[in-house]
């Protein structure tokens, strides 16, 4: 607040005023020192009625009388004191109390203030006693002029202010409002960068994240699914964590049955949970399993003669697996399987003709690599064994089909299933449409992954399983253990029957096994011959050969060295000279 004082009264005041306060406008308030205090006399409301003092009620202003013993000068002249008998000396003038702040018009030191009239009008000039009750002095402050004529009418103000002195006060500050404003919109534009750069920094964090999370989660998908470089079960045959004894297997056999020219072609498909690791596990005709009596026999004749769950049991003994179904796939169906899947492709290693084409016709499979073929071609492909080639050759050829045709399969368990029920064949008990069309769909996907391989397991002359069988196919495909039948356990005889009479074999058979041997089936020959036949090929089973010469009934002439079965210790061809004997 600007406290101007009074620049009549100018520093004189000091020593004769004391503060003793501020009014409700914060302005101070001085009364004077006691010392100086004058002697005042009391207010006489009626002094126009005595010849002097201050008529309010007179027009203008007007004066009816002089203070005693003193003129005045109407003009803009001091004041000429005379003889007054009230005045007890020289004494400061006091200027009037105002309580609304309006003061005397300022003018040289000494000059006397306008009279104070309750109702605002201008008093005449001339000198008013001094009032008793005034004990306090507020110094002139600034307030808002008032532009009325002086009574003299020279169009001056009553209360002459300078005008800086209360622009404080009343002129309104219109650029504050700005200023707020300016500074509301910087503070405002500066929180939205801040905001912006928050949110920013925001959005870079989480894509981080998400990136982080989905790498990791990525690698983790990798390292599960076994696809990892150095890590996948393809690199490892026994797994990184668990043995192979200890993983689990889903394993169903599959017999082909080629229902034109005769013969089985048996595959284990194994779906290995573990390692996440498919694998078609090609098992020659020619392996010695146990038939139902105990006796052994060649697969082959097992799956003819013992059917689905002999031959599955048979297996288990032997490999040491656990088998879950068999699905028997005659060739009929495998055809109609290849084309309800669109055709397959795969590399073929020969060229195959036509079995219903003509002579001379062009082949049905050329050899070469991506062929595609069809459910007729794929069936010959899968069945055809070239002259003087191996049963595994064409084995061989039945596994490349059967992986094909898992690329080709739906992944999808509902849509797998809905292609082993189009097919309308009818399944072995042990396997229902559902069970195998789940199980096709989940080596469908190893199939399509890359996770997929065709083993071929190795089997002996003799149809026993070798050292190498037992370790790389049997117990780190199939986690089991190699148990062929015992050699020393009986002495294994093959009876082939040439003498033209099917029940010869039979026959043969009762009496063998009556006499401690070992019976498997040779079959039947082509043509009949006249001499019956015994033959060894190792020196040490020319003992049992004759023995089981005698056992037939047969002279020892007819004991020979010569070529056996792969899986005999002993072959027998029953010529037109073999007589049974009773039993």
């Amino acid at each position: 607040m600007n406290d101007r004082y009074d620049a009549g009264y100018g520093g004189d005041h000091d020593d004769r005023y004391e503060l003793v306060g501020y009014d409700e406008y914060g302005r101070p308030i001085y009364r004077p020192t006691a010392q100086q205090q004058p002697q005042q006399q009391p207010y006489d409301p009626y002094a126009q009625q005595q010849g002097y003092g201050y008529d309010p009620y007179a027009a203008g202003g007007q004066q009816t009388g002089q203070y005693p013993g003193q003129s005045y000068d109407t003009g803009n002249q001091h004041p000429v004191p005379s003889y007054d008998p009230y005045d007890t000396g020289q004494q400061a003038p006091v200027p009037p109390y105002d309580p609304y702040g309006h003061g005397a018009a300022q003018g040289a030191p000494g000059a006397p203030g306008t009279s104070y009239d309750p109702y605002g009008r201008a008093a005449a000039s001339g000198q008013q006693p001094r009032v008793a009750e005034q004990t306090a002095y507020i110094p002139q402050q600034a307030g808002p002029a008032e532009e009325t004529d002086g009574p003299a009418g020279d169009g001056r103000s009553e209360r002459d202010y300078a005008t800086g002195q209360f622009a404080f006060v009343e002129e309104p500050d219109t650029d504050s409002e700005d200023v707020i404003d300016w500074l509301n919109f910087t503070e405002n534009r500066t929180e939205r960068r801040e905001e912006a750069k928050r949110r920013a920094r925001s959005r870079l964090v989480a894509l981080v994240v998400v990136l982080a999370l989905t790498a990791v989660g990525g690698v983790g998908y990798l390292w599960y699914a076994g696809k990892l470089p150095g890590l996948s079960s393809s690199d490892s045959k026994t797994g990184t964590a668990t043995s192979a004894a200890a993983q689990k297997r889903d394993v169903v056999v599959v017999h082909l049955h080629n229902t034109k020219k005769g013969g089985t072609s048996t595959a284990l498909l194994v779906d290995n949970t573990t390692t996440n690791q498919g694998t078609t596990v090609l098992l020659p005709n020619s392996l010695a399993v146990a038939d139902d009596d105990g006796s052994t026999t060649t697969l082959a004749k097992s799956v003819e003669d013992d059917g689905s769950s002999g031959t599955r049991e048979a297996i288990d003994t032997v490999l040491g697996t656990e088998i879950q179904g068999t699905w028997r796939l005659d060739t009929p169906y495998l055809q109609n399987l290849v084309d309800i899947i669109g055709n397959i492709e795969i590399d073929t290693n020969a060229d195959v003709p036509d079995p219903d084409g003509k002579k001379g016709t062009a082949p049905l499979v050329t050899k070469g690599k991506d062929r595609t073929l069809g459910g007729k071609a794929a069936v010959a492909y899968a069945t055809y064994r070239a002259s003087g080639e191996a049963q595994n050759a064409q084995l061989e050829r039945f596994g490349q089909v059967m992986q094909g045709v898992l690329r080709k399969v739906s992944s999808d368990a509902q849509g797998a299933t809905v292609t082993v029920q189009t097919l309308a064949q009818i399944l072995d008990p042990s396997l229902t449409d559902k069970d195998l069309g789940t199980f096709l769909a989940k080596l469908a996907d190893l199939a399509k992954g890359g996770d997929y391989k065709t083993a071929l397991l190795p089997v002996q002359t003799d149809g026993t399983l070798s050292a190498q069988a037992s370790g790389s196919v049997v117990k780190d495909v199939l986690g089991g253990s190699a148990k062929s039948p015992d050699k020393d356990a009986a002495v294994r005889v093959s009876v082939q029957n040439a003498s033209g009479v099917k029940g010869n074999t039979e026959k043969a058979r009762i009496v063998l096994l009556n006499g401690g041997f070992t019976f498997l089936e040779g079959g039947t020959a082509s043509a009949a011959q006249s001499a019956s036949k015994v033959l060894y090929t190792d020196a040490a089973d020319k003992e049992n050969a004759t023995e089981v010469a005698k056992t037939l009934g047969l002279p020892t002439s007819a004991v020979t060295k010569g070529s056996t079965t792969s899986n005999a210790n002993v072959s027998v061809v029953l010529g037109q000279d073999y007589e049974p004997t009773s039993s």
